[in-house]
Parts: structure tokens; sequence; C-alpha cells
């Protein structure tokens, strides 16, 4: 049932992508909006109250409507690819990553920056061509992990419903009450961070395996022993160096020194630590292409790796 109802999520979604503006997601935001006005008073203690509160709100009531789905033919299916639909995110920015690429084709930079700064919500006003789809590959790469196949792993745990409402509500909180200007070195966002990189850990490293698997193996796997830690969010590190390594592209800013990163093979220049650069090859315009197809590879395997489990579960 778990692959078959994640199998049809994709397909509805892919008939009729949920916006990434919706009233549930809208609703979510909201909530833990009201929540960090109600519990913030400075301490991290607050921050991890709230964060438990929200977690159990959402997670018990999923996890007892599919108890009860359980009880009536083919109503647990249905919870299921309808909480999955509402989860999984593939094609929610989907258009942003397209356009960007049709702008780069047709040497329109200027549109490509508009697009990718209201994308990733940065500053891209001295971007060159090379950059933008840089940031765009790496963008993708970290979306798609956390929107579908972060989603897959927590959905094949026992309460898989719960546990993949958990992780999507987890990982909002830890860019929701961290990122924000006026969220930053605030204690109260700590624990949602070390609690999503927890959460994350796994699914973290079957992401980087897949692409690993899908690509170019050697070079994957070598740069994700090698320059991971140049990150300094250590699972988008593993991600985007497996799959840079996996396409053969360069990504990470090379232009960041040891004050923002943690890598070992740094040496010091007339006082400045540098470091050796990211293999491969710089991004382009093909970059985008070969990001698509990395991801429906992977995505692929995924769906194998499910179609494996599920068979050996229902024939057992």
């Amino acid at each position: 049932m778990t692959f078959l109802s994640i199998l049809c999520a994709l397909l509805i979604e892919q008939l009729k992508p949920l916006r990434a503006d919706n009233m549930i997601y809208a609703w979510v935001k909201q909530f833990a909006a009201r929540m960090e006005a109600s519990f913030n008073a400075g301490q991290q203690s607050h921050g991890r109250l709230a964060w438990l509160v929200i977690m159990a709100a959402l997670m018990v009531p999923t996890a007892l409507i599919y108890w009860l789905c359980t009880k009536l033919p083919f109503a647990a299916l249905a919870w299921n690819i309808l909480v999955v639909y509402l989860t999984l995110g593939f094609r929610h920015y989907s258009h942003y990553f397209t356009s960007i690429q049709i702008a780069l084709s047709s040497g329109d930079d200027a549109a490509a920056r508009k697009l990718l700064a209201e994308w990733t919500k940065q500053d891209t006003s001295a971007m060159d061509a090379s950059e933008i789809a840089r940031v765009a590959v790496e963008k993708a790469l970290v979306t798609t992990h956390r929107n579908v196949f972060g989603v897959f792993f927590w959905f094949l745990m026992p309460l898989g419903p719960a546990c993949a409402v958990m992780y999507r509500v987890a990982e909002y909180l830890a860019r929701a009450w961290n990122e924000p200007e006026h969220m930053r070195n605030e204690a109260f966002g700590v624990f949602a961070a070390k609690a999503f990189y927890y959460i994350d850990f796994i699914p973290a490293h079957l992401t980087a395996s897949a692409f690993a698997v899908v690509g170019n193996f050697e070079d994957a796997v070598y740069a994700w022993r090698n320059f991971a830690d140049r990150w300094n969010d250590k699972a988008v590190g593993i991600i985007l160096a497996a799959g840079g390594g996996a396409m053969g592209l360069r990504l990470g800013d090379t232009s960041k020194t040891a004050a923002t990163m943690s890598a070992p093979d740094a040496v010091t220049i007339d006082g400045v630590a540098e470091f050796d650069p990211f293999p491969g090859e710089e991004a382009g315009t093909r970059a985008l292409q070969s990001t698509v197809g990395l991801v429906w590879r992977a995505l692929l395997l995924w769906m194998l790796m499910l179609l494996l489990l599920s068979t050996a579960v229902w024939l057992g």
C-alpha cells in the first residue's frame, strides 16, 4: 500500500500540482507564527515546548484518522494518498527552475536573476549566468530532497502519514524560526534546527547515495568524502557534494573562507584560508538539464526500491 500511495500521489501531482501557497500550507504557517508569538520569551526551552506542541497538534490527529481508516476498505489508502499529496512538493517550485532554464538558454540573464531572487529570496543582482545556474542547481537538489525523498523515507515508518507530516513541518519550523532576519541568532529556534538535523540525517545520506548510484559514482563518492564539510549545513553539504560529483559540476561558493566553512583541506595564503576548488566543470545552461535528469533517475531508483520493499512485505 505504501508504494501505491506514493505512486498515486505522484501521478495526481503531475496532473494537478499543489500550489506552494495553498490553504493547508498557509494555515500551518499561521499556526507556527502564532505559537512563536505565544511561546517566544528568549529561551531555548520555549522553542522546544512550542515545537513539541505543534508536532503533537498535527501528528496525533493524522495518526488517529489513519487508524480509523484502517477499519474501512480502501479508506486507509485514500488517506495515505491525500497526506502524501499534501506533503510532497515535487512540482511546487519546478516552474521557477524551468523558467530560469529557458531564460538562460535565450540569453536573458536579467530575467533569470529576477526569477532566482524570487525563488531563493537572496540578492542576485551581481550574479553572472554561471553563478545563476549554479545556485539554481543547488536550490533544486536541496528542494527536491526535502520535498520528495525525505518524505518518502519517513512515510515508510510505522506511522507513515504522521511521520511524513512531522518531516515537512520540522523542515518548515527549522527555516521559519531561524532564517528570517528577526529570528537569526535567537535561542528560540535552536531546538527546531537541531531536531530537523537529526530527523533529516538518514534521509540526506540516502538521497546522496541515490545521486551517486544514478550518476557518476566514483566522483560523487569522492566529492562526498572530501568536500561535504564545506557547507555550514552538514546535510546540505552531503547532498550537494554528492549531487555535484554525480553530474561532474562544481558546486558551492568557492569565495568563502575558513570563517564560514570547515573543510580539512584548507591552506593559509597571506593569512587567509583558501580551499582547493570543488572538482568538476562550472555550471552552465546544460547543468540545469543534467539536474533534471539526475533527479528523475533518483526518483525512479527510489520508486524501484519502494516497489521491491512493498512486494517483499506483501509476500512475507
